[in-house]
């Protein structure tokens, strides 16, 4: 008799041995048909799998996240079958699931994306014939014999430690695979390939150059199409085209991932970081300044030299050996311990707008999310053991404060210690004890992601959402206990002895540039009024009321608002038009009625025009709405008009 306890507590028993298909039938025919595979006792296993002993089983339904994982990584399977269907010499290598698909790395005759239809109708038929997908157990030596013609599986195989060895047979089709797999290829419901590249065998440039292809899976047709329209709203907010169209940022081959910034671009920054100074003033913050190249020994010190090395661009000054630096912190341990510090003056909270550089090989390299020199919004708060919580209390709300003035939610995330890491346990578990009770009582659901953490402390992650629902991880919170002591530094306590401060690394916006590329995209290039490179554009309707419109100008700088003055000798449409293809927020149009009785023409981005809208009130509804930093700005209610 074997015992199945479900996740509400009930128990099923079965006279013989079941399968997960067994106990998805026990309860209904359509659970069954819905059913992918199961979790036993925590494990994630095949449908089929028998159940030789008692245990905690959970049926893993389409409904599941696990299940859409699973079944893309049957997709994977299938597109390989199909590929070496229409390719008979390709070579596999493996097909992992990625965030929103799955690729597999194929040593094979190069394809473009004009083969995909092809690929795909071959992986219709291998879905339509809903092969039965079965695990096979081998020994690592028939595992050798199976593959002897296939290098890569071969190499895989010769470092796998001596056991069983698990294959996946789907009709003509056999991988080397641990599973688990979706019972048959009818599962997938709908497929896309999406993209193909080349890629070296394990990431070494010396081994064979592979043919990478993308695709994705769905269990539902809708939603494959939910999602490829999702991709095509991504397209029209590529920051890199929208950063052009604007004149906002470029990048040139004479400095690879380092991105120039054009004037427009130059506006966005510094209204970005007039406001992130504004939030610090607020927060009591100082702001520091550290160089950009330190000696090699600082970095021996801090940990980076052993733990980052490879990221880090060094040179020679005078025989000596410096390193361009990757991260302030070592900088910001120097800047505290210039001078000796009493408990009465923490916590010392100290941020830095600092310039690094960290060398990302060339294909990673992505416009302004990946690059190789950025300016990092870091801060280093200096406290006493009492204040961590009260501290990290404090950075939430600020994070959550200047996330939501660009309407941006966020989730948060522990990450816990890593192998490769630095500190004793004793300081790992304060510290992730420290961060831990400060998330409980900021009350908001996290995550724990353990082993994720920096190597010199956990840390709190914060993932902002934009406007199309994507995740992007900007702020971080680092409880560090380690450097504080590599660097000896320390504070007098009310005891008058010597003591080592808690130190907290942590960032708002992360890589300013980044973020920038983020706001870029989540507004699709709109940007709110007080953020906008250029607020206003003002059209005179002819040559006569360029005069004027240079008047209303100098109307609107006195207040402090960005504007320029279109006296083009244009039609006044094709004026408006191309404002409104630069993302201009506000568009005045001056005429004859509009000097006369002291009003404005009013067009708003959204297409609405508003005539005759008083100008003080003008003047005075825009103040409000720059000063308070708002996302929207509406003249259809709140302005009096002069008739």
């Amino acid at each position: 008799m074997t015992n199945i306890t479900l996740p509400d507590g009930s128990v099923k028993q079965f006279e013989n041995t079941p399968t997960g298909y067994d106990v998805a039938m026990s309860i209904s025919e359509r659970l069954a048909q819905q059913t992918v595979a199961m979790e036993r006792d925590g494990e994630l296993e095949d449908l089929f799998a028998p159940i030789a002993a008692d245990c905690n089983v959970r049926l893993v339904t389409t409904r599941d996240d696990k299940a859409l994982e699973i079944m893309r990584h049957s997709a994977a399977h299938v597109m390989a079958q199909a590929v070496m269907h229409l390719f008979p010499e390709a070579k596999l290598t493996i097909g992992p699931v990625v965030e929103d698909g799955f690729y597999y790395d194929i040593d094979m005759v190069p394809v473009s994306e004009d083969d995909f239809a092809k690929i795909e109708a071959e992986m219709k038929k291998i879905i339509k014939a809903k092969l039965q997908i079965q695990r096979r157990e081998v020994s690592k030596a028939d595992a050798l014999e199976f593959y002897r013609n296939e290098p890569y599986k071969l190499e895989m195989i010769s470092e796998l430690e001596d056991g069983t060895i698990s294959f996946y047979e789907q009709g003509d089709f056999t991988d080397l695979c641990r599973g688990p797999h979706v019972p048959h290829t009818g599962f997938v419901k709908a497929i896309k390939l999406m993209k193909v590249s080349g890629a070296y065998w394990r990431a070494d440039q010396s081994k064979q150059q592979l043919q990478r292809i993308y695709g994705t899976a769905f269990f539902d047709k809708k939603e494959l199409k939910k999602y490829l329209n999702f991709l095509e709203e991504a397209k029209k907010r590529n920051h890199r085209k929208i950063g052009a169209a604007l004149e906002l940022f470029s990048f040139h081959d004479e400095a690879p991932g380092m991105a120039f910034f054009h004037p427009n671009g130059m506006v966005l920054w510094n209204t970005l970081l007039d406001y992130w100074r504004f939030e610090h003033r607020r927060a009591g913050y100082v702001e520091t300044k550290t160089p950009i190249a330190l000696r090699r020994n600082l970095w021996e010190k801090s940990g980076h030299w052993e733990n980052y090395r490879e990221n880090m661009y060094t040179t020679t000054v005078d025989d000596l050996e410096y390193a361009i630096k990757p991260m302030n912190c070592p900088g910001g341990m120097l800047l505290y311990s210039t001078k000796p510090h009493s408990y009465k003056e923490l916590p010392i909270r100290a941020a830095e707008i600092g310039l690094v550089h960290r060398h990302e090989l060339s294909g990673v390299l992505n416009g302004l999310f990946r690059v190789r020199a950025f300016h990092q919004d870091d801060a280093h708060l200096f406290m006493v053991p009492e204040q961590i919580q009260s501290e990290i209390l404090n950075l939430l709300r600020l994070e959550e404060r200047m996330y939501s003035t660009f309407g941006l939610g966020f989730d948060l995330e522990l990450s816990t210690r890593p192998e490769k890491s630095i500190g004793t346990d004793e300081q790992w578990e304060v510290a992730t004890e420290g961060l831990r009770s400060a998330l409980e009582a900021y009350g908001k659901p996290y995550k724990l992601n353990e082993g994720d953490g920096a190597f010199y402390g956990p840390k709190i992650d914060l993932h902002i959402k934009d406007a199309l629902g994507r995740t992007w991880q900007c702020g971080t919170i680092q409880l560090d206990m380690s450097l504080p002591e590599r660097f000896d530094l320390s504070y007098i306590g009310n005891d008058n002895e010597k003591h080592r401060p808690i130190m907290i690394h942590r960032t708002v916006f992360g890589s300013i540039e980044r973020f920038l590329g983020i706001l870029v995209e989540h507004y699709a290039g709109k940007f709110p009024l007080w953020l906008a490179p250029v607020q206003v554009m003002v059209l005179p309707i002819n040559d006569d009321l360029v005069a004027f419109a240079e008047k209303v100008k100098s109307d609107l700088e006195a207040i402090g608002l960005r504007c320029e003055v279109d006296d083009r000798t244009e039609s006044l449409n094709r004026k408006v038009r191309e404002a409104q293809l630069h993302n201009i927020p506000l568009i005045l149009t001056c005429g004859e009625k509009e000097k006369a009785a002291g009003t404005y023409s009013v067009r708003t981005l959204d297409g609405k025009v508003r005539m005759g809208v008083d100008r003080d009130a003008f003047l005075s509804t825009v103040t409000t709405h720059v000063s308070e930093r708002k996302q929207t700005i509406d003249f259809t209610e709140e302005q009096p008009v002069k008739s």
